[in-house]
């Protein structure tokens, strides 16, 4: 393939550590920064969901918690599941070594939505209303976590010659699609359209309509950023469709269902109201 001149391209010479921690000689990588802020600016922005639907804030303090140790444990193991899962049986202990780097977001999303439940009963609010207001700084993280993957000059795409490619110089010296770049920005935007419709219509918004919106945009554009990625492992490239995109798969259906549910409840309590009667009150 007949590339023009580097000068046309972005040339991406990032180093992942920010500084090394001196005597013990440990980095403090863009990556974990990253994740930092993600979770910390998600929880700002819990506090204002909370403050505005009338919820204690010490709510936050305790989802803040939950969120870190589903996000990281799920990530790590949706690795180690889906992409490497011969290490599990060679050294099963690997599975807890999140420093060593194998994070899977599909799997981060399932460790959250399985803390959720359990959140949901302590703190006796639905399940789908946590999950509505969870899902808004869920984007705004994976925008965070994306940008960590651009430091680290991984999760990179595939070779081209559009004006705005990256050459990666730790990888190689190829432009190719800044993939991260891409799910980083319209991970940003589907944050800003979730917290609007949040804003618009508040405490108003049915159970799960943010939460089926998020599950079908997000995982249908992951499916097609996919498609401008390199494989992330070996065992991909004799799949029809790589790991990514057969994990989005699922994710989009159950967000489709939970958007036909929730239209199909909107639908009979209008009717129940045009009739005269009452809809059970929204309790949280």
């Amino acid at each position: 393939m007949e590339f023009v001149t580097l000068l046309s391209y972005i040339v991406w010479d990032i180093d992942p550590d920010i500084f090394v921690i001196p005597y013990i000689n440990h980095p403090v990588r863009w990556y974990g920064l990253s994740w930092a802020l993600g979770f910390l600016l998600s929880q700002q922005v819990m506090y204002y969901i909370y403050k505005r639907d009338s919820r204690p804030r010490e709510e936050v303090d305790v989802l803040t918690v939950y969120m870190i140790v589903a996000a990281i444990a799920g990530a790590r193991l949706g690795h180690v599941l889906f992409y490497d899962i011969d290490q599990l049986f060679r050294e099963p202990l690997s599975v807890f070594a999140i420093w060593e780097g194998g994070l899977a977001s599909h799997g981060a999303a399932v460790g959250i939505l399985i803390a959720l439940y359990f959140f949901a009963r302590k703190t006796k609010v639905r399940y789908l209303w946590i999950v509505d207001r969870l899902v808004i700084v869920s984007a705004l993280t994976g925008c965070l976590i994306r940008l960590g993957n651009l430091m680290n000059s991984e999760m990179i795409g595939l070779p081209t010659t559009v004006p705005w490619a990256f050459i990666f110089v730790s990888v190689d010296g190829v432009p190719r699609h800044p993939a991260q770049l891409y799910e980083a920005i319209y991970c940003f935007f589907l944050f800003l359209f979730l917290f609007w419709l949040y804003y618009k219509r508040g405490s108003t918004i049915k159970d799960g309509l943010l939460t089926g919106l998020f599950l079908v945009i997000l995982f249908s554009l992951r499916f097609v950023d996919e498609l401008l990625k390199i494989n992330q492992e070996a065992f991909e490239d004799g799949l029809l469709i790589n790991m990514g995109q057969i994990l989005s798969i699922p994710f989009v259906v159950i967000g489709i269902i939970i958007l036909f549910l929730t239209q199909k409840r909107n639908a009979s309590d209008q009717m129940a109201g045009a009739s005269g009667g009452h809809a059970d009150p929204e309790r949280i």
